[in-house]
């Protein structure tokens, strides 16, 4: 048995920023692939671990840490090698803290709300009214998100307004890029903060939001660099897109 054991979802954003650390660290791990949609994540054996009913969750030698942005921090402090992603100085790690916040609440939010719209959205329009509902109250972490997007998906003012919050993360993401010289947000070092927004840059690319960094050439310089990073095919393995996971909606989203 291995010391670290993954409990995750492919298509999972916050998942995918566990795994690329873990991967870019070398580490073997155990991964569990949960079905969210079958409910897997709500299991009882499961809330034991992670009472939110959330992926991912990292057992490290029998004990569970949750929540990807304190799992990627705490792999980096008991792993520093080979490659370090967080700042030896303390302003630099107050400042890549900074934008790692910034992340958690704009971009990443923001993207759940398209990618129900455009991909998840077909897991529960079979669903009764009733069932609907008692999925969502059965969510500790998602039920107001759930109930809020309905059977027949987020209204356009929601998604009008998760659009612009990704424009402003996107906004963000260049501008620190820019200031400190690049490639990465940090500079020239690769860090946590990328990693963070990475899964959120990923599924615009993939579901075809990428035209929110036309004119902004640094994003496009570091989605590029991202995916030159050895771990990165590791962590993307096939099925972890959106596209990928549904084909027919690659079809869907090129007309």
């Amino acid at each position: 048995m291995t010391d670290f054991v993954l409990y995750n979802a492919p298509q999972s954003t916050c998942s995918q920023r566990v795994r690329f650390v873990l991967n870019a660290k070398g580490v073997d791990f155990e991964e569990h692939k949960l079905d969210l949609f079958a409910g897997d994540q709500l299991k009882p054996d499961y809330l034991k671990i992670n009472p939110n009913g959330v992926v991912p969750t990292l057992v490290h030698r029998g004990r569970p840490i949750n929540d990807s942005a304190v799992i990627v921090e705490y792999l980096d402090e008991i792993l520093p090698e080979p490659e370090r992603f967080v700042p030896e100085d303390a302003v630099e790690r107050a400042q890549m803290r900074a934008l790692m916040r910034f992340i958690d609440e704009v971009p990443t939010p923001a993207i759940r709300v398209p990618s129900y719209n455009i991909a998840f959205l077909r897991h529960f329009r079979s669903m009764t009214e009733e069932e609907f509902v008692a999925l969502a109250e059965s969510k500790p972490l998602r039920k107001e998100f759930l109930l809020k997007m309905g059977r027949t998906g987020f209204p356009k003012e929601e998604m009008d307004a998760s659009l612009d919050r990704l424009r402003r993360g996107i906004s963000r993401m260049d501008a620190a890029i820019i200031q400190s010289g690049g490639p990465w947000m940090m500079g020239g070092t690769l860090t946590l903060a990328d990693i963070a927004i990475m899964p959120v840059i990923v599924r615009m690319n993939d579901i075809r939001l990428d035209e929110m960094w036309q004119g902004k050439p640094a994003i496009s310089r570091w989605l590029e660099a991202i995916s030159a990073h050895s771990a990165f095919s590791k962590t993307y393995y096939f099925g972890s897109l959106l596209t990928e996971k549904y084909p027919a909606l690659k079809q869907e989203l090129a007309r």
